[in-house]
């Protein structure tokens, strides 16, 4: 069956990211018929629905259940960090205010740096996608992914596309994304299973210490979790050179390595 009508759509600031070049930073046009649900079109360009954060129809805003018409004019907009667009029509629940993430298989090395600076971040090398979307709902939890078509299941909530590949400019990214910096907390979180880390007397975990860590180190913490220690040594200094600009403002006496 042929398409009945056309509607034009407008993507706005980094949603071209997932557009064609042909595309990027102009108005298309999108056949259809019927009236599907303003999220399908959306999705069909390329965009996951995790990525936008207002549309407007014919210069009004509106849902995900606003079901398209013919001649209809759609602008889309990314998630707005310093603008308050709290008049408009809400696409989702107000963003969460302690952030948690779920990070898909691709991206273990930046579930492991955003643990160092004391971010709650569940990973497994084994994760299906059912299952990463399936927790994110239930935990409540943004999902983390460079497989943007992960975001396109209907449940997830909150997600984010990770443009970046290096992890150092991944980490930056989700910083600036989910505003942080302020919320950093160093070395509180094990690297290998996020697991909460608290103080441990030396006695309590000697016999498990190498003979130069029993003898050069005096303060170990320990993973609530997995049992795994942790002390102060040279892989986190290479750590706090490598984020010495986020880590400075934060910088406690819970600096720890394993």
């Amino acid at each position: 069956m042929n398409p009945e009508y056309t509607a034009e759509f407008c993507f706005h600031e980094e949603l071209n990211d997932f557009l064609p070049p042909s595309q990027r930073q102009r108005v298309s046009s999108y056949q259809f018929s019927g009236h599907p649900g303003i999220k399908d079109p959306i999705e069909v360009f390329g965009v996951p629905h995790t990525e936008v954060e207002l549309i407007v129809v014919n210069g009004q805003s509106v849902g995900f259940d606003y079901q398209l018409q013919n001649e209809d004019h759609v602008a889309i907009y990314p998630i707005f960090v310093s603008v308050d667009i709290s008049p408009v029509v809400k696409l989702r629940e107000k963003p969460l205010s302690n952030p948690r993430f779920i990070i898909d298989v691709n991206l273990g090395t930046l579930a492991k740096h955003m643990r160092l600076l004391g971010f709650d971040c569940l990973y497994s090398n084994d994760y299906q996608d059912a299952e990463v979307a399936n927790i994110a709902v239930t935990e409540q939890r943004i999902v983390l992914t460079r497989d943007r078509r992960l975001l396109y299941a209907k449940q997830i909530v909150y997600g984010y596309w990770v443009r970046a590949v290096k992890v150092t400019n991944q980490v930056d990214e989700v910083l600036r994304r989910f505003e942080l910096h302020n919320a950093i907390q160093p070395f509180t979180r094990c690297l290998v299973c996020n697991g909460v880390l608290s103080a441990v007397a030396k006695a309590d975990i000697l016999e498990r210490l190498e003979p130069k860590t029993r003898r050069y180190y005096e303060e170990f913490y320990q993973c609530s979790t997995c049992q795994r220690i942790y002390w102060d040594g040279s892989h986190m200094e290479n750590m706090r050179q490598r984020y010495g600009g986020l880590l400075a403002p934060h910088q406690t006496d819970e600096s720890r390595q394993r």
